[in-house]
């Protein structure tokens, strides 16, 4: 934070020796102490953009599964598309920063909070002069802990957390009570006009002002700093090519085409979800092909196991239940599928890079006039009628089958009345594309939180045997490995329609899976092809969808255009997925 320690070097007194009975002298001629206009500038764009950092971090943070405290903000906290407001109060602090750092260097002000002062921390001093040297450790305290806000931070924006995470977090909240000890030390020190002075600007000293135009200097280099951040980020992005081929590679997630081993690979650090052996990271590796007409992606993420158990439903004493938890929030982190989600726009159409292209909106009601989300987290949507397209592969609903779902983000859809009524689902901008999908769910529950009690069945096994074979062992726990080959859906010649009497012949304690692969995939729905293999913690997706599919919902693959991605990694949950805020730029040749 800017400097608000007590000087006197505004004004000719400065230049004096530096003594005790000096300074006090000094403090007591002018009860109402002022400072250089240029460090209240500075303070003052400092402060807001700490204040949009921190405000914005606690967001973000108050939306992780395991967060305590900063939930306990929620009514205070900002809502809205939070990513980009944070990322750029961040860089707006590293450009004031810089800029400070200079002006006290060009206008001759590195005395106020030189180490001198830190003497009369010690005795024989008075309680003032201590004051002013407690404010002058705070303030090496703040510069210590915005430069490694700064590190921390430019490492999560580049995908590492881990430590970098913890840190980060961690001083975020160490700034919040050095804000209080800031103001109140000062306060401690000169009382309300100790506190006034910055809003009483006043001309640098005579010797300060020799060196010429001190504020603008520092300006101009901050902002020097800050464009050339910026440029080194628009130029250091993950890139990769797809390059013309001559036949389309076999979608069965072995990458065994000689033309993906020469394809351009890049990958890329997600982090920030859920599970993933306790990491909640994940990197990602991305390829590209086009063939004639159509275009070729390759994926390969850490995954350290195999999930396909999608809120599979045991039956009970007094019915079935689904086992997975946080079924009516729409937010499971148990008994789930593995997923994995591709985002694209076009380069040039795609506004803000910023906040995985400007289409997360946290907060418990961050679209005011409609329905909130069941699990309070937030909605995707675009707030300026753009469409991002969306491919999700769904590892137990068509994934493991040769399917993708297509899907896209958009403005936010009209409520339907149910949704209203918090009896479904509302999503925001987030949708399926027009058609038809291959699988449905065979549970009714009764009402929005029918999960908690017996949901009614659809289907039921033709043949429970078979299917209990095919299921293969049932791991002891959500975080369990599911056995190769295991197939954890039913389809369409495997059910018949549910019965009492059929039913009362399962024992009690048996589990069948939930989901119903029994459609066919039609309309724009139908648009992606995929494979998937998981093989010692890694899963490989190989994805295939024409260049133009002549949707309003799918982005065009141009030859010689450039596309925007992002990806996301679940690991066995429904919505807490992996993230990173630096897009992959895809050149299509």
């Amino acid at each position: 934070m800017v400097d608000l320690a007590p000087d006197h070097l505004s004004s000719p007194k400065s230049q004096r020796p530096f003594t005790a009975t000096a300074a006090d002298r000094a403090a007591a001629t002018d009860a109402k102490v002022r400072s250089d206009s240029g460090t209240i500038f500075l303070h003052w764009l400092t402060v807001a953009s700490m204040l949009v950092s921190l405000a914005t971090g606690l967001r973000i943070s108050a939306d992780n599964y395991w967060a305590w405290a900063s939930p306990a903000l929620e009514a205070i906290l900002p809502q809205g598309e939070i990513w980009t407001w944070h990322i750029a109060g961040s860089f707006t602090l590293f450009f004031c920063t810089i800029a400070y750092f200079v002006y006290v260097r060009r206008a001759s002000l590195g005395a106020r909070n030189g180490s001198k002062r830190l003497r009369t921390l010690r005795p024989p001093t008075t309680a003032k002069l201590r004051w002013r040297a407690i404010n002058v450790a705070l303030h090496w305290f703040a510069y210590l802990a915005i430069a490694t806000l700064t590190v921390t931070g430019v490492l999560l924006y580049l995908g590492e957390a881990g430590l970098a995470l913890t840190v980060h977090r961690a001083l975020a909240w160490t700034m919040l009570v050095y804000i209080v000890l800031h103001t109140l030390t000062h306060f401690l020190y000169g009382g309300v006009q100790q506190l006034l002075r910055l809003f009483r600007p006043e001309r640098l000293s005579e010797p300060a002002t020799l060196r010429k135009w001190p504020v603008e200097l520092a300006l101009f280099i901050g902002f020097i700093a800050a464009g050339a951040a910026w440029a080194v980020d628009l130029n250091l992005r993950p890139d990769i090519t797809a390059n013309a081929v001559a036949k389309a590679p076999v979608l069965d997630g072995k990458l065994n085409e000689p033309f993906w081993q020469r394809a351009d690979a890049t990958t890329v650090a997600t982090h920030q979800g859920e599970a993933l052996g306790g990491t909640g990271s994940s990197d990602v590796e991305v390829r590209a092909a086009r063939s004639g007409d159509t275009i070729h992606f390759a994926f390969r993420w850490q995954d350290p196991t195999r999930s396909l158990m999608r809120s599979p439903t045991i039956k009970r004493e007094d019915g079935w239940y689904v086992m997975s938890k946080r079924g009516a929030l729409a937010d499971v982190v148990d008994y789930y599928e593995d997923k994995f989600a591709v985002m694209i726009t076009q380069a040039s159409t795609q506004g803000s890079t910023l906040g995985g292209g400007r289409s997360t909106f946290l907060g418990e009601n961050p679209l005011p006039g409609f329905p909130k989300s069941p699990h309070g987290r937030g909605l995707h949507y675009t707030d300026d009628g753009r469409i991002l397209d969306l491919w999700q592969w769904k590892s137990s609903r068509g994934g493991m089958i040769g399917h993708v779902d297509d899907m896209h983000f958009g403005p936010p859809k009209t409520a339907t009345p149910a949704q209203v009524a918090g009896k479904k689902r509302y999503s925001g901008g987030y949708a399926s594309d027009p058609g038809k999908p291959i699988y449905e769910y065979n549970y009714i529950p009764d009402g929005p939180q029918g999960y908690a009690g017996p949901v009614r069945l659809k289907m039921l096994p033709r043949d429970l045997a078979d299917i209990t074979q095919k299921m293969g062992a049932i791991p002891a726990n959500a975080d369990g490995q599911n056995t190769a080959g295991s197939q954890w859906w039913m389809m369409a010649d495997e059910v018949v329609p549910y019965s009492k009497a059929l039913d009362d012949q399962i024992p009690v304690g048996t589990i069948i899976p939930s989901t119903l692969n029994i459609h066919t995939y039609a309309g724009d729905r139908a648009d992606l092809s995929g494979g998937a293999r998981w093989e010692r913690g890694y899963w490989t997706l190989e994805m295939s969808r024409k260049l133009d599919t002549k949707s309003g919902f799918d982005v065009a693959f141009q030859p010689g255009q450039r596309f925007l991605l992002w990806v996301s990694v679940f690991d066995h949950n429904q919505i807490r997925h992996t993230r990173h805020q630096r897009p992959i730029e895809l050149l299509v040749n």
